[in-house]
């Protein structure tokens, strides 16, 4: 496969005419949320009308800054209320195949389209069998964002559909008991009665036909996962997801191009995962309410002399370099450009003027929701097969006792590897904050890498058991020389602008009608889970009462 970049004219993908071509893609042939298995087709006149540039001057009633959950879910209930709805997103559409017939880049093969404006790939694995991974590419606005901070580098999806691009669509709601602690201003009745079936419903969700999971060559090593887990007292658990469990049964059966057995997730799914262009998104276009304006990025929000909001945007190229900037009006503003993105925005809004009544609660109570990964090596008589499903299934559940939830991650390299490998979420107290820093016209975050201890520790509690009970010990090979634990990240940014903190408890920013957060910002550092559904349903619940009250 080839690395080069195709040239702006070829990638750019905005147009009318190139959008229609590419719809098979991100909008035709869609499932509609709630009815995985029905497929339907968006017309060239919906998706050109979709997708279409905002003009400069344009006055919108809603305007929603990002399209990943919190966005998507505004959008779609928005429109479904009769309220026109322009979505800015500072990622591509994904609508057109690369040199190589596909739309996403292969994990194993990262190439032009894998990170968002990097000359040289940063893979949360950084080295196997002792050689190192990254290599140089051309700079380009790829799918997986690296973003570096002091002490923690951010995964995020960058594109048509946020997160849900690049994430292992792993679907998870976190247990009843616990979530008090992780919003403790939402009643958890109304959540697990209404909010968070509506988002499971929404986004797709269904669980693995285990039947089928027992005997599929693809899960050998989830259930070698399962097998040390429960002989060291774990409970093994499984975990719904959105993918497509009849695609994938396709795909083992040689029926079907392969897709999550090709190993793709963190750079796309070329197939049978459902993410948000195939569910709230698919939705949103079908009410002619909702237009996208991909490789656009909103740097400027300050209130209107007429009413609303004046909102700067500048429209970038496949390089990042931008070719025009333009300001629009808009009676409300959404913002859900991911955690980081929203609270990067709001920090520097608020600090340099533009929006100075905002909380001094903005820019807090951020964190990693307690991420660290690890890698065991077992023995060769435990083997966990060359296919893996790039879709996990399972977790191991030591909360309560240890603090730590952690998923059963496939290592997909198409080789044995004898190793299992596990994402962990844990308890940390930790929490950071973002600060405006004239001197470079940046935004800071100021994560200690020393707290990822917390994590390490809380991780340990599995598997230090588990590798005492099975004889087993730690791989060293993965994130660096000599290095046991993948400390230097998180793939879970939550909080910069808590609910009930930040915003009231409904994500109305104090200081400004008509502005509001809606995605993972307003959560204060941790889900105990996999926190996409937690967003979705957060936002499902606030966007409910906004149109109720507000509108």
């Amino acid at each position: 496969m080839s690395d080069r970049s195709p040239s702006t004219s070829e990638s750019r993908g905005l147009t009318r005419r190139r959008f229609v071509t590419g719809t098979g893609s991100l909008l035709g042939g869609l499932a509609l949320a709630g009815h995985a298995g029905t497929a339907n087709a968006a017309t060239p006149a919906e998706v050109a009308a979709v997708l279409a540039p905002i003009p400069p001057g344009a006055r919108v009633p809603a305007l929603v800054v990002g399209t990943g959950y919190g966005g998507s879910v505004a959008a779609l209930r928005l429109a479904e209320a009769g309220v026109d709805v322009h979505m800015v997103e500072m990622g591509m559409a994904w609508d057109t195949p690369g040199p190589d017939g596909k739309i996403f880049a292969n994990t194993t093969k990262p190439d032009y389209r894998s990170f968002w404006l990097r000359t040289r790939t940063k893979q949360p694995l950084s080295n196997f069998l002792g050689f190192p991974l990254d290599k140089d590419v051309p700079r380009y606005t790829g799918i997986l964002d690296a973003e570096d901070f002091a002490g923690i580098t951010v995964y995020q999806g960058r594109g048509v559909g946020g997160g849900s691009l690049v994430n292992g669509g792993m679907a998870v709601t976190p247990r009843r008991e616990v979530f008090p602690s992780l919003l403790p201003t939402v009643d958890p009745a109304e959540m697990y009665a209404t909010y968070y079936p509506r988002a499971n419903a929404g986004l797709g969700v269904t669980s693995v036909d285990q039947a089928w999971w027992e005997s599929a060559d693809c899960y050998q090593y989830a259930r070698v996962g399962r097998k040390h887990a429960q002989r060291s007292g774990f409970p093994f658990v499984f975990v719904p997801n959105v993918y497509d469990w009849d695609y994938m049964k396709q795909e083992a059966a040689g029926s079907v191009p392969r897709s999550a057995l090709e190993g793709e997730v963190i750079y796309g799914n070329n197939h049978g995962k459902k993410s948000l262009q195939k569910t709230y998104l698919a939705r949103a276009a079908e009410t002619g309410r909702v237009a996208v304006s991909p490789l656009h990025k909103v740097t400027g929000v300050t209130p209107a002399s007429g009413g609303g909001y004046t909102v700067t945007i500048d429209r970038l190229d496949t390089t990042g370099a931008t070719v025009e900037t333009k300001t629009v009006t808009a009676d409300r503003v959404f913002f859900a450009a991911g955690s980081v993105g929203t609270s990067k925005l709001l920090t520097r809004l608020r600090a340099t003027g533009a929006l100075p009544a905002l909380s001094d609660r903005v820019g807090k109570g951020w964190g990693d929701n307690g991420n660290v990964m690890c890698g065991r090596a077992n023995h060769m008589w435990d083997p966990t097969g060359k296919l893996q499903s790039a879709m996990p299934t399972a977790g191991i559940d030591n909360w309560d006792a240890g603090g730590a939830f952690a998923e059963v991650a496939p290592l997909p390299t198409g080789i044995e590897t004898y190793a299992s490998f596990y994402l962990s979420i844990t308890k940390t107290p930790h929490r950071a904050e973002f600060s405006w820093n004239a001197a470079t016209g940046g935004v800071d975050l100021n994560w200690d890498r020393a707290w990822k201890q917390t994590s390490i520790d809380a991780a340990k509690t599995i598997f230090d058991k588990i590798n005492a009970k099975e004889g087993t010990i730690y791989r060293t090979d993965l994130f660096g020389t000599y290095k046991i634990w993948g400390d230097h990240l998180t793939y879970h940014p939550l909080g910069g602008a808590v609910l009930g903190s930040a915003t009231d408890n409904y994500g109305r920013l104090h200081g400004y009608d008509g502005l509001y957060v809606i995605d993972g910002a307003l959560i204060p550092g941790s889900t105990s889970v996999n926190p996409f559904v937690t967003i979705t349903a957060l936002a499902e619940r606030n966007i409910e009462k906004i149109i109720a009250t507000d509108l």
